[in-house]
């Protein structure tokens, strides 16, 4: 399974409630949302769009990518994503920048085989000459559960 797009979990409008997370201005909201809906369409001129060209991905298997690396495996054929529910968001908002981080439990298939995972994920944000974008993002895997 590509490490890279289990790991590159999503920080969409599901985190704006929480009670420990700050709220998101608007336009870090839709930048959030377009980001997710990005990853679930495989929709690569988005994430080009919504990822700085420093991004760095740190993965839940310790793996570092780029961007490119993240667009090529999230853009696969044979890879696909179901739609998703952030819980547990934990939000920092500055004028200028953003941490949105929460767990998530993704489904969805890679070179047409299902994989399923839980982890808990920070996207760091910034926003540069108007508009937002994903910087960096550090997962951590929770352990699977006994049988």
């Amino acid at each position: 399974m590509r490490m890279i797009i289990l790991a590159a979990l999503l920080a969409g409008p599901a985190l704006a409630a929480e009670p420990h997370s700050d709220p998101l201005p608007a336009d870090l909201a839709r930048a959030a949302a377009a980001y997710d809906h990005a990853q679930i369409h495989n929709d690569g001129a988005a994430l080009e769009r919504l990822l700085a060209d420093d991004y760095t991905l740190v993965n839940g298997g310790a793996e570092i990518s780029t961007k490119a690396e993240f667009i090529r495996d999230s853009t696969a054929p044979g890879f696909s994503l179901q739609p998703y529910v952030v819980r547990h968001a934990i939000n920092r908002v500055w004028s200028d920048g953003a941490v949105l981080s929460g767990d998530v439990e993704l489904r969805g298939t890679d070179g047409g085989k299902p994989f399923a995972g839980h982890s808990r994920f920070a996207d760091v944000w910034v926003k540069r000459h108007g508009s937002w974008q994903v910087v960096f993002t550090e997962v951590t895997r929770f352990p699977a559960p006994p049988h």
